[in-house]
């Protein structure tokens, strides 16, 4: 591996153990994990380039869960914290 190729690679490795575990689920499953949680916390923007939809991400058994949808979506225990916008790391 060349020099640029192994800085590159290493800066990858470190931004990926900065973000921690992220998993993406359909927003039905979302809506169960959200259920499931005994004081369950949401943070929900709204938002995109060109097509508009919601974006939801929450902690759940100490994995963060992400999804996104057209509409939003029924969280009636939640607490909804409105972000301005949630960034998903590109691996």
């Amino acid at each position: 591996m060349t020099g640029p190729a192994h800085a590159a690679y290493g800066a990858s490795l470190h931004a990926v153990k900065a973000s921690g575990v992220l998993v993406q689920v359909e927003p039905t499953v979302f809506v169960t994990l959200v259920g499931k949680a005994d004081e369950p916390v949401v943070v929900v923007a709204y938002g995109g380039a060109f097509r508009k939809r919601y974006q939801y991400l929450t902690s759940y058994k100490g994995l963060a869960f992400y999804t996104t949808s057209p509409t939003a979506l029924p969280l009636p225990r939640a607490e909804l914290i409105a972000a301005k916008s949630i960034k998903m790391p590109q691996i």
